[in-house]
């Protein structure tokens, strides 16, 4: 059956326009579904926020070929220092201890989305459907018919494969009807960012306080990235001060290691939630991104999660492209599954733990937590194998993140 597209992805966000920069040099037929103009200001993946890019992330751009348009808006995360405010422990991860140059690299949403549009800016095989929303799918043996609503006109489209990257609330996902469960962590994240009265220095700070994690990235400019968990009712008491009040709050809860904090950017506010997903495959149908799960954002994983998902999602793709097979067919896609069920368990268990873990008061735990820290800061052996499993860099890894092309 001849297809409009071969493969359409719903949602033009950071991963889902990755996924079209991964296969852009592949005879596919590419379609993306974006509700937002890619270079627009209220573009949600593209705003002010920051990201935490792994070491292996990096290794995927690099095998995707767009790295040299990335790197020149990054700062290297050379150190991180992670400790439990008000408590002895605390553990330093060192890039040199794992014979990287980095541990990872901040750049903002904003950045990265320019570089994407560039890459995808000269692709023959990729085409924008945007302003545009879904407002049908329906899934045939041969082939996915889809409504697509665009300049007030409803046109259908049809595709080998629909790629569901549209976000936490999937609409995709709610139209074919695949169960997710939403744990609710009842925090908010405020993001924001800050000068600094000292230099960084390349280091990344994850403070758990009585209230939530506490993060500092290090940015360009003498500035550090604030990603601050609180709880969720205690967000717009945040919001609502004076930047000087919040300022003064966010310096009593980190302490003076980096000097005194000035000249606040906007603050905005994000509700954290877990999500598992029933399936992430069905015939003709892939979830990938924060349509597939959400993870807290400890630890700086969420991306990097959905980014490996691209990875090995078009390398899938490739290979079965090469071999005469459907891209759509089920077979097909369970690989996919297969190949990422590890990694998605582990990060989700990973992360939901250090929030359960950080987030308890009872004595034993909270010595038992520092003593751990401790124990990570002096076991080479223990430090490493957490510095593989946060950077990406653990498991079987994909062409693209060994940085080798498709």
């Amino acid at each position: 059956m001849r297809t409009d597209f071969d493969i359409l992805i719903i949602g033009g966000g950071l991963v889902g326009a990755s996924l079209a920069g991964a296969l852009r040099t592949s005879p596919l037929r590419i379609g993306i579904v974006e509700a937002t103009t890619p270079s627009a200001p209220t573009q949600p993946s593209c705003d002010e926020r920051t990201l935490a890019l792994a070491y292996g992330s990096k290794r995927i751009f690099e095998g995707m070929g767009v790295w040299s348009d990335i790197a020149p808006g990054v700062t290297p995360i050379e150190r991180i220092h992670i400790s439990d405010r008000g408590h002895f422990g605390f553990t330093r991860l060192n890039a040199a201890d794992a014979g990287l140059p980095a541990l990872g690299y901040v750049v903002e949403n904003r950045a990265l989305g320019a570089a994407l549009r560039k890459t995808l800016e000269g692709s023959q095989n990729v085409e924008w459907l945007c302003p545009a929303t879904m407002q049908d799918i329906r899934f045939q043996p041969e082939a996915a018919t889809v409504a697509v609503h665009r300049n007030g006109a409803t046109r259908t489209v049809t595709a080998r494969l629909i790629v569901a990257a549209d976000g936490a609330r999937s609409a995709v996902r709610e139209a074919v009807g695949i169960a997710a469960v939403h744990t609710d962590y009842a925090q908010t994240a405020i993001v924001t960012s800050v000068a600094i009265g000292r230099p960084h220095g390349n280091t990344a700070y994850e403070r758990f306080t009585a209230t939530g994690p506490l993060a500092l990235l290090p940015v360009r400019g003498q500035r550090c990235a604030v990603v601050w968990s609180v709880p969720a009712a205690a967000a717009e008491t945040l919001l609502g001060p004076s930047d000087e009040e919040f300022l003064a709050r966010l310096q009593a809860h980190f302490g003076d290691r980096l000097g005194a904090f000035t000249r606040l950017a906007r603050r905005a506010a994000h509700p954290l939630a877990l999500t598992r997903v029933a399936e992430h495959v069905r015939a003709r149908l892939a979830l990938i991104g924060n349509a597939a799960h959400t993870v807290h954002p400890v630890a700086g994983q969420g991306f990097n999660l959905g980014l490996r998902d691209v990875a090995v999602l078009s390398e899938v793709l490739i290979e079965a492209l090469r071999a005469g097979r459907d891209i759509g067919d089920l077979e097909v896609l369970r690989q996919y599954a297969r190949s990422r069920g590890r990694d998605i368990r582990a990060t989700s268990a990973f992360t939901d733990g250090l929030i359960r873990v950080f987030s308890n008061d009872i004595a034993p735990v909270v010595v038992a937590r520092n003593l751990g820290l401790i124990a990570v800061d002096l076991m080479p052996p223990v430090k490493r194998g957490l510095m593989r499993l946060t950077g990406g860099l653990a498991g079987r890894l994909p062409r693209l993140a060994r940085g080798l092309p498709l």
